[in-house]
């Protein structure tokens, strides 16, 4: 390709990241021509709303009312799409930028969990690239470390802290002490959080990246369906305190294994020793760790979402396409991704915390350690804090290392027992 000759690019989105990447374009321009080889122009754009101020200059790109169309004709050579979705436009207008012979880039994680293996066999056969690195962690570069950097190695386990929503909310709550609701209403306030935070609190969406995470780091065929997920809506400040007692801090961390038993999936709050580098993540920051048999651990950390960091992804991808640097989109060709069952959850062994909310009476102890026993549970610590004015008192207990079918067991015998209010709080303490 002639380095005179621009890589034209359509843009489907507006929002922050849409135009964060306009800016990113017009503030890096030169830089990122010599850096590319030939320079990166916007051609054409598309959004819901034409009329509305992005405080960016939009009068020198052409408009496209339907998206779709941005696919069409030799108008571009890569399309952008910003809108979100798995399904619905988003989805349509991959199929047809691919089916035309486009390059396509995406942050769109919840599109490619669901539909990364279709579009990756497409954009094969039709010799284009897809490009996703701004699907998860934003600006973190952990697909193309994954992707290019630890492609000589076999991954043993993948894992990291997915959801900056999350990670603010369980930060805070740390640092001030206060409950997960009055948290969570300042996360809105802030515009870290939606007014429906449901996606983000209940482990969705760092459901949607782990398992492309999987994908790249074992060579499989994505399985979002088998991706167990659990939130941090029942965590409260007593499991925060109780955490750092004991010398962990609470952090919903996403990990993923996969061995001869099959592909384990799963997010989770999880108790992460003071001396993991988890623990010190902060804030509204992402975080992977990879563990690679050649290359040890690597530990990848920096903002997951907004304007700056999930447009620098996607122009470090439209560079790459520029340069005509990418191959598959999963790292090697969709045709050798394998198909693995999910792994049986109860075999896996680990040190558990349980927090039991509990009428203060006797016997509440006693009735709690004999489920324990008979389930097979082995108690490393029991404790018992204060009591409220309702009369509740808060138990903990950490486990000896065992497996987590002995831990549902205890927790079904206890159902419905009149010593407790509410349900228990299960968390795994990460190994």
């Amino acid at each position: 390709m002639d380095s005179n000759t621009p890589l034209r690019v359509a843009l489907a989105g507006l929002g922050t990241v849409g135009g964060g990447v306009v800016r990113l374009l017009d503030a890096n321009r030169d830089l990122i021509t010599r850096r590319a080889g030939r320079p990166i122009e916007i051609v054409a754009i598309s959004a819901r709303d034409r009329s509305k101020d992005r405080g960016v200059d939009l009068g020198r790109f052409a408009w496209v009312d339907d998206m779709r169309d941005l696919a069409g004709g030799d108008g571009a050579d890569v399309v952008v799409e910003l809108i979100g979705g798995a399904d619905g436009p988003a989805l349509t207008l991959a199929r047809t930028t691919i089916a035309a012979g486009k390059g396509f880039v995406t942050a769109n994680k919840a599109m490619i969990a669901h539909h990364g293996l279709e579009l990756a066999q497409a954009a094969e056969a039709a010799a284009v690239p897809l490009k996703f690195e701004a699907a998860v962690a934003g600006g973190v570069p952990v697909i193309k470390g994954l992707r290019e950097g630890a492609a000589a190695n076999r991954i043993s386990r993948v894992y990291g802290i997915l959801n900056g929503t999350c990670n603010f909310i369980l930060s805070k709550m740390e640092a001030e002490g206060r409950d997960f609701a009055d948290v969570l209403a300042e996360a809105q306030a802030l515009g870290y959080a939606e007014s429906d935070p449901s996606f983000d609190i209940d482990g969705v969406d760092a459901a949607h990246k782990l398992s492309i995470l999987a994908s790249l780091a074992f060579g499989t065929r994505p399985a979002f369906g088998d991706v167990s997920a659990t939130g941090i809506r029942h965590v409260i400040a007593a499991d925060i305190a109780e955490a750092a007692a004991l010398g962990y801090r609470v952090r919903l961390v996403g990990v993923a294994e996969a061995d001869a038993h099959g592909l384990f999936q799963r997010v989770h709050p999880h108790l992460v020793p003071l001396d993991h580098p988890l623990a010190h993540v902060t804030g509204s920051l992402n975080a992977v760790v990879a563990e690679g048999n050649y290359v040890g651990r690597l530990f990848f950390q920096g903002a997951g979402a907004g304007e700056g960091p999930t447009a620098s992804a996607v122009v470090a991808d439209l560079i790459d396409i520029a340069r005509g640097e990418y191959g598959s989109p999963y790292a090697m060709p969709a045709a050798a991704l394998t198909v693995e069952p999910a792994a049986d959850t109860g075999e896996r062994r680990a040190r558990s915390y349980l927090r039991f909310t509990v009428q203060d009476r006797v016997g509440v102890l006693a009735e709690i350690a004999a489920a324990m026993r008979d389930a097979g549970v082995s108690i490393e610590s029991l404790i018992q804090r204060g009591v409220a004015a309702d009369g509740s008192a808060i138990v903990a207990i950490v486990t000896h290392e065992g497996p987590e079918r002995a831990v549902v067991h205890a927790l079904e015998k206890l159902r419905g027992s009149q010593s407790l209010s509410g349900q228990p709080l299960w968390m795994p303490i990460l190994g």
